[in-house]
């Protein structure tokens, strides 16, 4: 179900950021999602936040990286340790999203407030 819930709007990469950063960041506590954004100068001058150009997902020691580069996913899973970038893995998008769906079970297992995050984006309430 989770996989499920990870891979329902991928066809459109940039509606799918969009929409998997608003329900990882509502679901997971403060510190576990990173969204970088490009403002323009439109942007910035009308106060809109820009287009996401990066999700950065931290699990433990994993770290699960989805960016759009020319309308194109770019999605990452690094190992990464005191700060340091162990190993980097290019993966395509359903690879991606099943290893987060993957990491977020086990998470769970071991974190209360991860399990209840986690029953939230299943149920998207």
């Amino acid at each position: 179900m989770v996989t499920a819930a990870l891979r329902m709007d991928s066809a459109d990469v940039a509606v799918y950021t969009r929409v998997l950063t608003k329900s990882l960041s509502e679901a997971l506590p403060p510190g576990y999602v990173t969204v970088e954004r490009e403002r323009s100068v439109s942007d910035r001058m009308r106060g809109r936040p820009g287009e996401i150009s990066k999700v950065v997902v931290r699990l433990g020691d994993q770290l699960m990286t989805l960016g759009v580069k020319n309308g194109q996913p770019a999605a990452e899973i690094c190992r990464e340790v005191r700060g340091v970038v162990l190993s980097r893995e290019n993966v395509p998008l359903q690879q991606w999203a099943s290893a987060l769906a993957s990491a977020l079970v086990v998470h769970a297992e071991n974190n209360a407030q991860a399990a209840e995050a986690l029953r939230r984006l299943v149920t998207g309430a």
